[in-house]
């Protein structure tokens, strides 16, 4: 009987588990949904500055501007998004091991790094590999928002035309689409020139002569619209790291429900063979009381 109900218990307990598992598969869902149109969002408007920068250089062609000044990699900054919490699959481990590996490249160079951390994951994981964390951050969840990424940028762009850094790699989980997510490391800065981006793009640009006017000049607009143009690609990052984390999580919640409903099929299987025997062994044990009874 102790076997049975040692059985009985471990169920019901399993079955506890899959209620959580899948009310947070459910949670996980819905904020994937809401990140994802976000993050779609920004992708466009990135692409579609992207696009402007290179119609407003095609006339204002040699700009010098300090964002796009590229210099030898004396001293780099390294800002890591991980996220707050766990169960979410490898997505924390990938952005950790990624920046270790970016992190032991500065350090082989002997290149001065300031590390900056976005989520207790990373962060935690960073100390226990004795990384020294100039900076973190643990108020970003699954909707950053702009007003809160904007200073963080700013201050990337003052230390970079300062001189204070020649060089910025950001480290998190690229969204692509809901089948593909990939830890990755982008460079920000020094900003890649805006023919360039032009060229990246998926379609070419038409001149920017025959689109629009400028006033007072291509060159000053183009000043402007460069750090706007980081600011965005920065939001990008939170919120692909954001809708990505979503994801994973998803993803792992599910497979641990689905683990824990074959887990409970296991366990009622075991359960039943348990009681038949338990119920066979008392059944003989009448048999056998009656049987004595008669002689």
């Amino acid at each position: 009987m102790a076997k049975a109900r040692a059985l009985d218990r471990r169920r019901r307990s399993v079955r506890n588990i899959r209620k959580i598992t899948r009310t947070m598969e459910l949670i996980a869902t819905a904020r994937f949904k809401k990140a994802m149109d976000r993050s779609i969002a920004a992708r466009d408007y990135t692409r579609q500055l992207a696009k402007i920068l290179g119609n407003i250089a095609s006339v204002g062609a040699g700009v010098d501007h300090p964002l796009l000044a590229v210099r030898p990699t004396q001293r780099t900054a390294v800002l890591v998004l991980t996220g707050n919490r766990g169960l979410c699959g490898g997505y924390n481990s990938n952005v950790v091991r990624q920046a270790m590996a970016l992190l032991g490249q500065w350090s082989s160079e002997q290149v001065a790094t300031h590390v900056t951390v976005s989520g207790k994951r990373g962060i935690s994981a960073l100390r226990f590999r004795k990384i020294a964390i100039d900076e973190s951050h643990t108020s970003f969840e699954d909707k950053p928002a702009f007003a809160e990424v904007a200073p963080i940028g700013q201050a990337y762009l003052e230390a970079y035309c300062n001189g204070t850094i020649d060089r910025l790699d950001v480290v998190y989980t690229q969204f692509t689409n809901i089948a593909k997510q990939e830890a990755i490391v982008e460079t920000l800065l020094p900003l890649k020139p805006p023919q360039q981006e032009e060229e990246e793009g998926t379609e070419k640009a038409h001149l920017a002569s025959e689109e629009y006017d400028f006033y007072p000049s291509a060159e000053s607009i183009l000043e402007e619209i460069l750090p706007a143009s980081f600011q965005s690609r920065l939001f990008k990052c939170f919120l692909d790291a954001a809708v990505s984390e979503q994801v994973a999580r998803m993803v792992a919640m599910k497979g641990a429900t689905e683990n824990a409903s074959g887990l409970i099929r296991d366990l009622s299987r075991q359960y039943n063979r348990a009681r038949q025997s338990q119920i066979t062994g008392e059944i003989m044990e009448i048999l056998g009381g009656v049987e004595a009874l008669k002689k």
